[in-house]
């Protein structure tokens, strides 16, 4: 196992992480720490970075947790691996990263296609898991409404939220990879296949969903999701895709009041 220091250190509102780069699976892999405590891993939605996600929510969870943010194959500071995005490795990624940190057991919170890898961490390797937050995820097409696949299908960079396509270019060692990183998120998305209804009820951990009432995924999605689950709670919050945490592309940068989930994710988490 080998790790490296990273010199781009992102502060969070005068936070600044400890930073590295870890071996995994053919990857170098980036993450970021935050704040002592008990370990939560921050999954980051397709295209993102650990900031464009939880940036605005870093300050308030890391009073009280050890945050390991963590950014996927091909995203952000990260790099990429001759093979097509999956979840499933995503999920292998992440536990070969804490397997590489020696965190032995820890809480997840993964937001939008970092939900779903939440869960397939939660289904692939139970042993690492204690609770997870799920935001915004599905596990069938159903989920989302025929339009989003047929924009996904048909998707092209010029599409891409510029806010995305800025935060890649500045942490990003390498710029060219931009398009990469779109048109691997979106071939996953528009070839996604339906997960079997007995995965989601293998899940033991304590779970978390949060969805918003406008969001890509429907609420009647999210409430089968809660039926599935065995021991799952569900948040279904007013706001659209990420506005809940504040995700970069939800809120203006004239909001300033606290993410709505903050402390729903804290009296969760802290709950035995």
């Amino acid at each position: 196992m080998k790790q490296n220091a990273s010199s781009k250190a992102i502060k969070e509102d005068g936070i600044i992480p400890k930073t590295g780069y870890s071996d995994v699976n053919g990857l170098k892999m980036y993450y970021e720490i935050y704040g002592e405590g008990k370990p939560l891993v921050l999954i980051h939605g397709g295209g993102s970075t650990i900031q464009t996600s939880f940036g605005r929510i870093i300050p308030a969870l890391s009073k009280q947790r050890q945050l390991i943010g963590v950014e996927l194959q091909a995203h952000g500071r990260t790099s990429d691996r001759n093979a097509d995005l999956t979840f499933e490795q995503d999920a292998d990624d992440v536990a070969m990263l804490l397997k590489n940190l020696d965190i032995p057991k820890a809480d997840f919170m993964g937001f939008s296609n970092g939900g779903m890898t939440t869960l397939q961490i939660a289904m692939r390797h139970p042993q690492l898991v204690d609770k997870i937050i799920v935001g915004s995820a599905l596990y069938k097409r159903s989920g989302a409404p025929p339009e989003f696949w047929e924009f996904m299908k048909k998707a092209t960079i010029d599409y891409m939220p510029q806010q995305y396509k800025d935060a890649y270019i500045k942490v990003s060692a390498n710029p060219q990879g931009l398009r990469n990183m779109h048109d691997k998120c979106a071939k996953r998305m528009a070839e996604f296949k339906d997960w079997q209804e007995k995965q989601l009820k293998s899940i033991t951990a304590k779970t978390l969903l949060i969805i918003g009432d406008a969001d890509v995924m429907t609420p009647e999605h999210a409430v089968e999701m809660y039926k599935l689950i065995p021991n799952s709670q569900l948040a279904i919050i007013p706001g659209g895709h990420g506005h809940y945490i504040g995700e970069i592309t939800s809120m203006s940068n004239q909001e300033s009041r606290q993410p709505f989930a903050i402390p729903l994710i804290e009296e969760f988490l802290d709950k035995k």
